[in-house]
């Protein structure tokens, strides 16, 4: 726990744009390896359940693009 601990120590040392970058080439290594997480059973419930919803509806719901908008103009 110390080698973490220093480190820790160590990145609030950096500048906040040294931090952000290192949060995204980490986020980037998580992503590029995401087929090696496995779901979890509620996980993998919630995911069958709202492609059941889907498949009763056909509902594809709204575009991403369409939700970022509209949570814009809400604020």
């Amino acid at each position: 726990m110390l080698v973490l601990e220093t480190m820790v120590t160590k990145l609030h040392d950096l500048p906040i744009s040294d931090r952000i970058k290192l949060v995204e080439d980490i986020w980037d290594s998580i992503a590029a390896e995401q087929d090696q997480l496995p779901l979890t059973a509620p996980q993998r419930g919630e995911l069958d359940k709202r492609l059941d919803a889907f498949e009763f509806d056909g509902e594809p719901g709204q575009p991403a693009e369409a939700v970022l908008e509209s949570i814009r103009r809400a604020l």
